[in-house]
């Protein structure tokens, strides 16, 4: 019998769970998940959606892979131009504008959904910085020579990378960089910004890509807005990396998804970014550094600020003042309260990543010297793979 013939509702062993057997259509995938304990369904128009867009940038690769490096500079400098257009740029943000309307309407936050002029600004920045990328193809990483022969390990394009984002519409300029070294692209963006991302594949990525005589399936976007089309995504053979960013256990899943089928996987990992101040620090330093650190949300925004003990009198009033001038939630853990009030934490906490949107949240604690703050760091800070 096949998975997918068992009764609804029959339990099944899922690595150590039993997990009910859920209602399955015709055309679904049934994927057990041992690692995480979880049987998902994986409806068929998700799974036709991943594997269109995996079949187009699989072709594709055949002609990235040998691109010449300078039709390569072409496409990001041809989709910075794109995004500088005052006219392309305002077709995104209509289209923005309805995402974030409907987000609205759910319940959801929107700081990260909506785009902004620093948001355009950064994507511009960072494909002209891919423009100006020195390529990697090629090079030679090892050499070992014998009696009349040499061997030689050279950098080499790896072939379709698959990427899982939550709603972040700039992501295209960070998964488009895959090009730099003659790979392509998959992306499946989070359900809330599909929108706004087809704009900025209809108005600025496409166009790019035929200004530079590359195929439209170099990089490709799932049109999905069912998660399962990001698991479905990284069961496919033809990925050869799969990256997934945003909340810890929706990752950790993507993770096991694409680890279970061989695909090696770059994960987010849990807890954020960790900061230690020392009392030699400035206090312009200590401003600096915690303003410039949780201007948004990010993966390496700042989490769990570990103050010095000798830097309590030195800077905690101006760790204070500054989190209250940015509106900050803190929660303290071990001493923290020392610094300033909040919600009080056991020291196992101090690994848990705030998930905030507008006012930055994190977690204040103080050490008593540099060995015991890496002592916490070793134990309770984020791992990545």
């Amino acid at each position: 019998m096949a998975l997918r013939d068992i009764p609804p509702g029959t339990p099944v062993v899922v690595g150590q769970k039993a997990c009910p057997m859920p209602h399955v259509h015709e055309g679904d995938r049934v994927l057990p998940v041992a690692e995480v304990g979880e049987l998902l369904v994986l409806p068929r128009a998700a799974c036709r959606a991943a594997e269109e867009a995996v079949a187009e940038a699989r072709d594709a690769f055949a002609t990235v892979s040998r691109a010449d490096p300078q039709a390569i500079s072409h496409f990001f400098q041809a989709f910075a131009a794109q995004l500088a257009d005052d006219r392309i740029w305002q077709s995104i943000a209509q289209a923005n504008e309805g995402d974030v309307a409907r987000a609205k309407v759910q319940g959801r936050h929107v700081g990260r959904l909506t785009v902004s002029a620093k948001m355009r600004a950064d994507m511009i920045a960072g494909l002209e910085g891919w423009a100006k990328a020195r390529p990697r193809v090629g090079e030679v990483v090892e050499r070992r020579e014998g009696d009349g022969f040499r061997i030689e390990r050279r950098r080499a394009p790896l072939g379709v990378v698959a990427f899982v984002f939550e709603g972040r519409p700039n992501v295209f300029a960070d998964g488009a960089g895959v090009l730099r070294n003659g790979n392509t692209a998959v992306m499946r963006i989070g359900g809330a910004a599909l929108d706004t991302a087809l704009a900025i594949e209809a108005g600025a990525l496409g166009p790019a890509l035929d200004a530079a005589g590359l195929p439209r399936g170099a990089v490709r976007l799932v049109r999905s807005r069912d998660r399962a089309a990001g698991q479905a995504l990284f069961t496919l053979r033809d990925v050869r990396l799969a990256v997934a960013r945003g909340s810890g256990p929706v990752v950790a899943l993507l993770g096991a998804i694409a680890e279970s089928h061989g695909i090696p996987a770059s994960l987010h990992g849990t807890g954020g970014a960790w900061i230690y101040v020392e009392a030699s620090a400035s206090r312009e330093q200590v401003e600096r550094v915690l303003t410039s650190s949780l201007d948004r949300k990010v993966c390496n925004t700042l989490n769990t600020l570990v103050i010095d003990e000798a830097a309590v009198a030195v800077h905690g009033a101006t760790v204070a003042a500054t989190l209250a001038d940015l509106g900050a939630v803190a929660h303290v853990a071990r001493g923290g309260a020392r610094v300033l009030a909040g919600a009080a934490l056991d020291e196992g906490e101090l690994g848990h990543e705030w998930e905030w949107d507008e006012r930055p949240e994190l977690t204040v604690c103080v050490a008593a010297g540099l060995d015991d703050a890496a002592a916490l760091f070793n134990r309770y800070s984020p791992r990545f793979v």
